[in-house]
């Protein structure tokens, strides 16, 4: 089996925590970087903690590049629900290891030009603000040829916004960003709110994990009871959806989804329905496709998908 060549851009973050460690313990996967962005956290605080989850998976090989340090256009919009350091009352050691010299957005032009040069492309993991995809893209447009496809977690179409009435935490933190992306003709795959509310990570679901995950299991099972948004009336159970680790889920096993193909359209001017994704479902805009939304989760599969490979940090059991 050839590994498919991914890039990691996010901003950690509990769920994109939970994301990375899941890809760590995936063969499917040849992690090329990750590259931090400004969002949930200052981008010094987002490099930091990816430093520190990567030691935390035993991946402090992944080189880690510090980018974007605020949206191109808007001023940053913190995450809510991370805590203070953006990992929840999570305990983990000073990093080791060091960032790379060279910043997130100069990689991604070099790498994926290469990319374009080789035919080897690459695939790009967005769990954050795009705002270094967007930065890259306007130096170097060709590098979108590099691109095998993004697979991204953001916006809400039938789902209600979760940081506005109508808009998604990642798209509201930079819009103008997102425009460039979703202009930009490179194959996308979008998991929204829509999907990721479907997938709920419960109390009984972390005391599985915990129970699954061999020598990080403290410091999984902090990083998931914290993420507990006891709002039952929104989500129909105590807990909180599982938004960025549905890319790595979607990579591993796209038969647990349904997708739709439409037409998105990224709200960049009005204040009212700043970030707000529009998906013109029936064509109505008479312009092609740009993206598959999600739209179905099979959520007990994602649950067992990930309850496996969490399983791999278990010195007993082979991965």
């Amino acid at each position: 089996m050839t590994a498919t060549q991914i890039i990691i851009d996010c901003d950690p973050g509990i769920d994109d925590a939970i994301a990375l460690l899941a890809a760590f313990v995936s063969p499917e996967f040849d992690i090329l970087a990750i590259t931090a962005v400004s969002g949930n956290q200052p981008v010094e605080q987002t490099v930091r903690n990816a430093l520190q989850i990567c030691e935390l998976g035993g991946r402090a090989d992944i080189p880690v590049y510090t980018g974007s340090h605020r949206p191109l256009v808007r001023e940053a919009i913190r995450g809510q629900f991370h805590g203070n350091t953006g990992l929840g009352n999570t305990c983990l050691p000073a990093p080791i290891a060091e960032p790379e010299e060279n910043g997130a957005v100069e990689y991604l032009v070099d790498r994926l030009g290469e990319a374009r040069r080789t035919g080897e492309l690459v695939t790009l993991c967005c769990l954050g603000p795009m705002t270094n995809l967007a930065m890259a893209l306007c130096i170097d447009p060709k590098i979108a040829d590099g691109i095998k496809r993004i697979v991204m977690m953001g916006g809400a179409y039938r789902e209600p916004g979760n940081r506005t009435m109508t808009t998604e935490y990642n798209m509201l933190t930079d819009p103008h960003a997102a425009h460039v992306v979703f202009s930009s003709g490179i194959p996308i795959v979008a998991l929204p709110l829509d999907a990721t509310h479907q997938v709920i990570l419960t109390p009984d679901h972390v005391k599985k994990f915990e129970a699954a995950s061999g020598r990080i299991s403290a410091s999984v099972a902090d990083l998931m009871a914290f993420w507990d948004r006891n709002q039952v009336e929104r989500y129909g159970s105590r807990g909180g959806p599982l938004h960025d680790p549905l890319v790595i889920a979607w990579l591993l096993a796209p038969r647990l989804f349904k997708t739709k193909r439409a037409r998105i359209f990224i709200e960049h001017e009005s204040e009212l329905c700043m970030g707000q994704t529009v998906a013109d479902w029936y064509g109505s805009s008479g312009l092609a496709p740009n993206a598959e939304i999600v739209t179905q989760v099979d959520a007990a599969g994602v649950i067992d998908l990930f309850l496996d490979r969490f399983s791999r940090y278990n010195p007993d059991i082979a991965a």
